[in-house]
């Protein structure tokens, strides 16, 4: 059956790991009748998590969707994974979702991941929740937990319910909003039950219950008037304020409960299928062929239009397409245009999906999200619609790879093999990338952290049957030179009737850091002809490929063709090619060159108590602390620092943190690098060449 715009709630569970994501994804497919039994994370049977590395690691490491059908709503859940390693697939599912809600564990709070995630969702100016887990724990406390989310992000979560005891004493939660009270049944096997609520919490509901009427009341002016005059809104009045407020992201829902326990699961239910915000309420962004943005409200009255967010190959099923669907409707047995691609593409069957088993279905409307099969040319990121258009959806935003390894293949005849494979990879999880670096001649892939990365690494050695040798990757420095200087020289030979003749004469001046490269041609009164200056400017190219002092890239120079002489038989662009290129490596001899090492920015978090180490550690690895600022015991440090001394910062920062600790990375500039360091890269390249050599 098929679901329209209005009918239709995305919801996104996200987390720092250990929240409880997967167990309250499952119990939420229990109690909406998806399941009729749940199973544990330990069991690796669980909806969310199917695939062999997930069930042998006990994590969620890919988005798992389903969907649940309740009051004449289709809601689809998204479940994520914890680990920062992982976060594409948590952003994808944001960019797919409406509403996303934070599982926030009711012992530890708020904790780093989650921080990371709640900016990303403040930056899409998402709605989103809480929910607090593990209240059956004797070390959890609700309202201080709230507390916690009032000082790390300064907002005030609005309780939906609130939880009867807690630890042994837990017996349910109060449904603020419907004025009901769901009592957990015996071991929490079966669903928890409504009844009157209890003497001691109608206080305490009351008080809740006030604080929704005031977060209805900010749904619109009318309402906002209304309870000013009257001091309270009726029940109709509250329902559409709060829909209304929360589309607008202008108060954070909270719930609590206990989901291994199947408690607080009916009374979030209810509000998903109710409150949470429709995909009419969302709208997506597109760019032109200017590259000037488009806001493109999701709605079924237009033309199809659609996002590819995820690519899967299943060992059954083959290659899956997730599609968010934006406008229009998406229908089985069609033919779309793959915009990005430029190419007309069949769809084959259509599918909605309770984890890894798929429901075929007709048609999609605006703003549900189903899969495509076997498509010939669908790829995350891919636009889709009815025909030709000059509008691509915005790519999904995921951070740079910030965890590097060189790999090769043990034995040559699997080379390419090994190059299929880590090219799906890449396919599948766009935060994880794989490349030949020319200038390097290594293979490198690279990801968000060593745990993503030992993944596919095994997934190489298990299925694939290959082994791999990996490394730490050679750093691409650069070279540039420091003063002025000039150099001429004379290409001359004599080969038998024509020879070959160039005689050039060049200066060098060094460039602003970023500007590369400047030709310049100074040559009067034709002591050089013009169909010679080309060939002059390639053999300089051809000499900046390979600097002086330790064979790497020449960057941020200007060369000055100032004078030179050619014969009118043996002069040819050959020649001056190379009188050029090498009248330019004896003037970068003669100009003071200097390596040039990549340097990188950093964004640290971490808990307090790791601060002075982390800062310890950056200063022993020459980076320089930009500043630092600190919230609720969690602590961001900007820095940067050279790429040579990061290049196992992931293992290094968890070693440091016990495993809590996150960061960013993307390159910002090349600094100079002399004496010791310097001698060192040298010392490294003459290596590296000659062992090129004996191979």
């Amino acid at each position: 059956m098929s679901h329209t715009t209005d009918q239709i709630r995305n919801v996104s569970i996200a987390g720092h790991g250990g929240t409880g994501k997967t167990t309250l994804f499952e119990h939420l497919l229990f109690a909406g009748g998806v399941i009729s039994r749940v199973e544990t994370v330990e069991s690796g049977k669980t909806v969310g998590d199917s695939t062999p590395e997930e069930i042998e690691r006990k994590i969620s490491i890919h988005a798992a969707l389903a969907h649940i059908e309740r009051d004449g709503r289709k809601i689809n859940l998204f479940d994520t994974p914890g680990s920062s390693d992982f976060v594409g697939d948590v952003i994808l599912t944001f960019r797919a979702s409406e509403f996303a809600l934070l599982t926030i564990d009711g012992r530890s709070g708020v904790q780093i991941e989650t921080i990371k995630l709640w900016r990303n969702l403040e930056g899409r100016k998402k709605p989103r929740g809480v929910f607090v887990t593990h209240l059956d724990d004797e070390r959890t406390d609700f309202d201080r937990a709230l507390a916690d989310i009032k000082e790390k992000f300064k907002v005030s979560p609005v309780p939906f319910t609130l939880p009867m005891g807690h630890g042994a004493a837990y017996k349910g939660v109060i449904d603020v909003l419907n004025e009901k009270a769901w009592f957990v049944q015996g071991d929490g096997s079966t669903l928890e039950t409504a009844a009157e609520i209890p003497a001691e919490y109608q206080e305490t509901a009351a008080a809740a219950r006030e604080l929704l009427i005031e977060a209805a009341a900010e749904g619109d002016d009318n309402l906002m008037e209304h309870y000013i005059d009257k001091g309270s809104l009726d029940a109709e009045e509250m329902h559409t304020g709060l829909i209304e407020a929360l589309a607008e992201h202008k108060f954070i829902p909270a719930f609590a409960g206990s989901a291994p326990k199947n408690s607080g699961l009916v009374s979030l239910l209810n509000f998903l299928a109710d409150i949470a915000p429709d995909p009419r309420t969302a709208k997506d962004l597109a760019l032109d062929t200017e590259g000037k943005e488009h806001e493109i409200p999701i709605e079924s009255g237009k033309p199809l239009s659609g996002l590819v967010i995820k690519t899967v190959y299943d060992q059954f099923s083959g290659k899956l397409s997730w599609i968010k669907v934006v406008t229009g409707k998406l229908a089985a047995e069609s033919e779309v245009f793959n915009v990005s691609e430029n190419k007309k593409e069949r769809i084959g069957k259509l599918y909605l999906c309770v984890g890894k088993k798929l429901e075929e279905v007709k048609e999609l409307y605006a703003g549900d999200v189903g899969i495509v099969s076997k498509s010939a040319t669908l790829k995350i990121n891919d636009t889709i619609s009815e025909g030709d258009t000059s509008l691509n959806f915005l790519h999904l935003r995921l951070p740079e790879p910030v965890h590097s390894v060189a790999v090769n293949a043990v034995a040559k005849k699997d080379d390419d093999k090994l190059g299929e494979f880590l090219l799906r990879a890449a396919d599948e999880d766009h935060t994880f990338r794989y490349q030949f670096n020319g200038e390097t001649k290594e293979t490198v892939i690279s990801g968000m952290g060593e745990l993503q990365i030992n993944i596919i690494l095994d997934r190489i050695k298990g299925n694939q049957k290959i082994e791999v040798e990996t490394h730490i990757p050679r750093v691409a420095y650069r070279e540039t030179i420091t003063k002025k200087a000039g150099a001429e020289y004379t290409h001359k030979k004599q080969t038998g009737g024509h020879g070959q003749y160039g005689k050039v004469l060049l200066e060098l001046a060094p460039l602003a850091r970023g500007e590369n490269y400047k030709f310049v041609n100074a040559i009067f009164g034709g002591a050089i002809p013009k169909n010679f200056i080309p060939g002059i400017e390639k053999g300089i190219i051809e000499g900046m490929a390979y600097g002086t002092m330790a064979g790497y890239p020449t960057v941020d120079v200007e060369v000055k063709i100032v004078d030179g002489k050619y014969h009118p038989v043996d002069s040819s662009e050959l020649a001056f090619k190379l009188a050029a290129r090498n009248a330019f490596r004896e003037a970068m001899r003669q100009a003071a060159p200097t390596l040039l090492e990549p340097v990188m920015n950093l964004t640290v978090f971490v808990e307090d108590k790791y601060l002075g180490d982390v800062m310890s550690d950056l200063s022993g690895k020459r980076g320089k602390i930009l500043g630092e600022d600190s919230v609720g015991g969690i602590a961001e440090i900007k820095a940067q620092a050279p790429q040579a001394e990061l290049l196992r910062y992931s293992i290094d920062l968890r070693s440091i943190t016990s495993d809590t600790g996150s960061f960013t990375m993307n390159f910002d500039h090349y600094a100079p690098i002399s004496g010791k360091i310097a001698d060192e890269v040298i010392k490294a390249a003459a290596a590296f060449r000659v062992k090129e050599e004996e191979e």
